[in-house]
């Protein structure tokens, strides 16, 4: 048990509760005594089964599908640690939901990462521990402190390993123009050089390759994206690399969302795996042989000793 004036406690709602168990192993303490469940007419209850009077608390749940019932089983959890006077309670959000409704892309849009963000502050939470949000910006819409994981130091150290005797012929390539900077991180630390398709979005989930910058003929293309919801984009990028050449395509996101026609769409792409991470977790339809999971549970257990220890979490951003 790491050293501290407070006890620690991890609790878990139902979005994500194998990430949990596992943070919790790897913290070294034992998984919070919680019940989350429905009334007959739908409204969510929450029983905390200990004490958490004083604790440090950290409730893990990734704001996924369903996302209002997940999301509202974040802020009840929330509201009841803080009312059993929890010392301090930090949301642990690995998927954090809505991050794409961030700015006003009309008239009379709402920007609803800003109202989320504020009901999770507003229902006690002292902090927020998240990865890879869709837009770097959401972390001001929050008024408490937010520390924001990467999933770079996990997705290319797998494949610095998978091509180390081929990298010469390996490239990156970013699905789109928002994915430059992403992109353009991970091929400096697997130093590889990067391309960049340049696609025209006509309506909601659905897009049109327009053009690739950059020579992929011949190349194992890997494609870097945040997240894949519907997977028209990243299945749409990846046959435009094969028309221009490429030998083989992977892709690798932090949170595979693989929502609607996501797995049908993959099993018929010339992709030939996609790597996710466990910030969502995947139900057994969608574990398909194509989609390779790997864990954060080890860097979210890392910064949750570090938050715990009150010691820097920055070095766990890069």
């Amino acid at each position: 048990m790491i050293p501290h004036s407070r006890s620690i406690k991890i609790f878990s709602a139902n979005s994500n509760p194998s990430l949990a168990k596992s943070v919790a192993n790897i913290v070294g303490v034992p998984l919070g005594t919680a019940k989350v469940g429905r009334f007959s007419d739908g409204e969510i209850y929450v029983n905390i089964g200990e004490t958490v009077r004083g604790s440090d608390v950290f409730i893990v749940q990734s704001t996924c599908e369903p996302v209002n019932d997940n999301l509202m089983e974040l802020l009840i959890m929330i509201d009841a640690c803080r009312r059993a006077s929890a010392g301090r309670i930090t949301a642990v959000i690995p998927y954090f939901g809505y991050a794409r409704q961030d700015r006003k892309a009309k008239a009379r849009d709402p920007i609803s990462a800003k109202l989320v963000a504020d009901l999770i502050a507003t229902a006690g939470a002292d902090r927020v521990l998240t990865m890879d949000l869709h837009a770097s910006q959401i972390q001001g819409f929050f008024n408490v402190p937010v520390d924001h994981l990467l999933g770079m130091p996990i997705l290319a150290p797998y494949y610095n390993k998978k091509f180390i005797d081929d990298k010469e012929n390996c490239i990156i390539v970013s699905p789109d123009l928002g994915s430059v900077t992403r992109a353009r991180g991970f091929a400096e630390r697997l130093e590889l050089p990067m391309a960049i398709i340049d696609k025209r979005r006509t309506k909601i989930n659905v897009s049109e390759i327009m053009n690739i910058i950059g020579d992929v003929a011949g190349k194992k293309a890997i494609l870097v994206d945040d997240m894949i919801d519907t997977a028209g984009t990243i299945c749409n990028a990846a046959h435009a690399l094969k028309d221009r050449g490429a030998s083989n395509v992977y892709a690798c996101c932090t949170h595979g969302v693989l929502s609607g026609p996501a797995i049908e769409r993959i099993q018929e792409s010339p992709i030939e795996e996609l790597v996710c991470l466990d910030t969502i977790c995947l139900p057994k339809e969608k574990c398909i042989d194509k989609i390779k999971t790997l864990s954060v549970a080890p860097i979210f257990a890392e910064a949750i000793e570090r938050i715990y220890e009150d010691l820097s979490v920055s070095t766990l951003f890069v």
